[in-house]
């Protein structure tokens, strides 16, 4: 009812006591420092989501140093007073902006702490922009290897799994939090750069060529990637029409029609996977092959890269079959946390095995059996595999172990169920994350059966398991 009149000191009083507190002063907090996975604590970051990151490079070969901005779209998911950003050494910040203003500084090994001139509400989006230069230093884990910013003899090559990425552009570097990208190099005209998802443009000025890179669909940072070299390009389409980009360095293009035999392999397994999985969850498929001294391949996303040491060689079809299965398993669907790693490589692994024997080589079951005949007390059985610990995220649990688990399943299910199993795990979970527990959840939904003792034995149990 509207009151008409003045209004009484008793009746705003009454009013007040029950109304809220409109202008009580709105608590404003830091961002964590980490996203809290327990094997690498001081990756990522919290209070924030990433929508986007738009990174530009000015890559100079003779120095190895780069020039860059990282333009970093975020909506807050709390009221923040500051947030990190994960950025390592030896690159120099130059400036740093949110939204106009903002104060920076470096603290601990790898945070970028950052303090708008005002804070950030809860659910708002802003802007942060850095600019920065240097020599990116690559990471040598003992127990992981390599990875992050790595030169080669001709350009760089940037592989980040699983805490590389802050080497080359300010990040938060933790699988949860995906991201669409779009990458612009520019480097002199003898060289070119490819990155994740389409070549949106190019252009050459001045012996200089800038292209960008465009990836439309959400990316892990750990996926990322960026190779410059002097490259032979192919591009076209799988047989079934999805496009296509591969490269070679082209010091290791020697062999009569390798680059053509790479593409066309690589579309061959992807046409292949398409059939057995369902849709191919990115855009464009393809990958690079280049001379980069890390001795492994890895499934950056919709491109992946391969490392090959000689002229004249390129991945074998088992390799490219484990790497393109990641576009499904791990790519498009992405463990929340590390220690769940084997959802990752034992699905990729399995369909190195299922694609073998699809193509007329070796079958699934004789590489279970083959890898099952590794004696009871061998020390590959001891590990937990759900839970590897930190420096065994790589080792023969995650891949081998897994893919045995996955081949365990499919006997117990049947191959009807666990081929919609998997299908239906890919498009469930597309461009999202999981876990172990969400695995065995849809495999005991679509199989219809208790798999406790299975996830038990396998998964949760170190030690051989009987079968």
């Amino acid at each position: 009812m509207r009151r008409s009149g003045p209004v009484t000191a008793a009746v705003l009083t009454a009013a007040l006591a029950f109304a809220p507190a409109a202008h009580a002063a709105e608590r404003f907090t830091p961002g964590a420092a980490g996203a809290g996975d327990p094997y690498f604590p001081e990756n990522g970051n919290g209070g924030y989501d990433v929508r986007d990151y738009d990174l530009t490079f000015q890559f100079e070969p003779s120095t190895g140093a780069i020039t860059a901005t990282a333009r970093i779209q975020a909506r807050a998911t709390q009221n923040l007073s500051s947030f990190n950003l994960d950025f390592l050494g030896p690159l120099e910040v130059d400036d740093v902006k949110v939204n106009g203003r903002a104060a920076w500084k470096r603290e601990g090994a790898q945070e970028l702490v950052i303090t708008p001139r005002k804070g950030i509400k809860a659910g708002k989006r802003f802007t942060a922009t850095v600019k920065y230069h240097g020599v990116p230093k690559r990471i040598d884990d003992p127990a992981l290897g390599t990875s992050g910013w790595i030169a080669t003899d001709d350009g760089a090559v940037a592989l980040n799994q699983p805490f590389g990425a802050a080497t080359y552009y300010p990040v938060n570097d933790t699988p949860r939090d995906k991201a669409t990208y779009s990458v612009t190099v520019t480097a002199p005209s003898g060289l070119k750069a490819l990155s994740n998802g389409e070549k949106v443009k190019e252009r050459t000025r001045g012996g200089l060529t800038t292209v960008t890179w465009r990836m439309r669909h959400p990316m892990a940072s750990e996926l990322a990637m960026l190779a410059i070299g002097r490259f032979n390009v192919t591009t076209g389409r799988t047989p079934s029409g999805i496009p296509s980009v591969t490269a070679i360095d082209s010091a290791l293009d020697t062999a009569p029609d390798q680059s053509k035999t790479f593409f066309d392999t690589t579309n061959t397994v992807t046409d292949w996977m398409r059939r057995t999985w369902g849709p191919y969850p990115f855009t464009s498929t393809g990958g690079v092959v280049d001379r980069i001294g890390v001795g492994y391949a890895l499934e950056t996303q919709g491109r992946s890269v391969y490392d090959v040491g000689e002229p004249g060689r390129q991945p074998n079809t088992g390799t490219i079959a484990h790497e393109l299965a990641h576009q499904w398993f791990g790519d498009s669907v992405t463990p929340y946390l590390w220690k769940d790693i084997w959802l990752n490589e034992g699905w990729a692994t399995y369909n190195d095995w299922l694609y073998t024997e699809a193509t007329g080589g070796r079958t699934a079951q004789a590489a279970f059996d083959a890898s099952y005949a590794r004696a009871a007390d061998h020390a590959a059985w001891q590990t937990v595999m759900d839970d590897p610990g930190r420096d065994g995220i790589y080792n023969w649990s995650s891949y081998t172990r897994g893919a045995m688990t996955l081949h365990v399943l499919r006997t117990k299910i049947g191959d009807e169920k666990f081929y919609r199993l998997g299908r239906t795990w890919a498009a469930k979970y597309k461009d999202g994350n999981v876990t172990t527990a969400d695995f065995k959840e849809l495999a005991e939904k679509v199989s219809g059966q208790d798999l406790d003792a299975l996830f038990t034995a396998w998964v949760h149990t170190p030690g051989k398991p009987a079968l």
